[in-house]
């Protein structure tokens, strides 16, 4: 049962489901660094899906598809910090509401556009985002299989963690994002425009979240779907939280509860006796898990450090 193969397709599989969630915790990540708590991920996240089907099915071009997603994303960002940073309105109220929109939203245009109230996929014209082999690396036996023939988004995905961790250490903007983030009074005293970073730092969100629904509706799938992101923000967010805020440590965690997302899947293809509802729900119950495990760690790292300035100051 557990031959080379398996865990090969495996592997490949968790990659493959680690890909939005990528994206969606490095999203969370530039709002975090920002100062802000962005819960509008998911609704962000779907309305990019619908986008990027709509537009591919319209233009007849896979690539008119990936650009009207981000686009989308874009605009869902520029809505966000609009209402919150110039409307003064409180952000998780917004986000709450964004959510809200977005789920009963998209349902709505995609009926006004094809009668369908569930899926688009007998209406439009499935456009899928190609597949990439890496030339020698697909020959390797094992990691060939892992590695190679994925999505153009799942490269992408990994390639955005070091982008974003460049941008965000290597770069002034990034450096200015992380004064904002860290005390927006300071940073507004020497100069720095903090509203301008706050609205960057939704429209550099809302990118990620474009390529996250994309991949979603023409990676994953090749149609959009009712709820099809079915909780991946918040999961994404949950990964960010995780970490700290790292781009690195969050884009770790997503591949974690891509684990266990695969796990899930792997677990219910094999037919075991587990009841369905109880699989589908690891990848959430590890999300859980882990966050409850992180905040114990960080408790007593606190309290360790707590002790050990008592013993200095004594």
């Amino acid at each position: 049962m557990f031959t080379l193969e398996w865990f090969g397709n495996f592997g490949y599989s968790v990659l493959r489901l680690s890909t939005p969630l990528i994206f969606v915790a490095l999203a969370a990540v530039i709002n975090q660094k920002a100062g802000m708590l962005n819960m509008a991920l998911e609704g962000m996240m779907l309305s990019a899906a619908l986008a990027g089907v709509v537009f591919a099915g319209f233009f007849g071009n896979v690539w008119a598809g990936l650009l009207g997603a981000v686009f989308f994303g874009i605009v869902a960002g520029g809505v966000l910090a609009v209402s919150s940073l110039s409307g003064k309105t409180d952000l998780y109220l917004t986000c709450i509401a964004f959510n809200l929109i977005a789920g009963g939203g998209t349902v709505f245009i995609m009926y006004m556009l094809t009668g369908e109230k569930a899926t688009t996929s007998a209406a439009v014209k499935a456009y899928a985002i190609p597949l990439v082999t890496i030339p020698l690396m697909d020959k390797i036996p094992f990691l060939g299989k892992i590695l190679s023939g994925h999505n153009l988004l799942t490269y992408l995905a990994f390639l955005s963690i070091y982008l974003v961790w460049f941008f965000l250490y290597r770069t002034r903007l990034g450096l200015r994002m992380r004064a904002v983030g860290e005390n927006p009074q300071a940073a507004s005293s020497v100069g720095i425009n903090v509203k301008k970073i706050g609205y960057l730092s939704f429209l550099i969100s809302g990118v990620l979240c474009g390529c996250a629904g994309a991949f979603m509706s023409m990676g994953w799938v090749n149609f959009f779907m009712k709820n099809m992101t079915n909780g991946r923000g918040y999961i994404g967010l949950s990964a960010m939280n995780i970490a700290g805020g790292n781009p690195v440590g969050a884009a770790v965690a997503a591949v974690f509860f891509g684990f266990s997302d695969a796990l899930a899947t792997m677990l219910k293809s094999q037919g075991t006796s587990f009841p369905t509802e109880f699989i589908e729900m690891i990848p959430y119950a590890a999300t859980v898990i882990a966050l409850v495990l992180i905040n114990m760690i960080r408790i007593n790292q606190k309290k360790q450090i707590e002790k050990g300035r008592k013993r200095e100051g004594g």
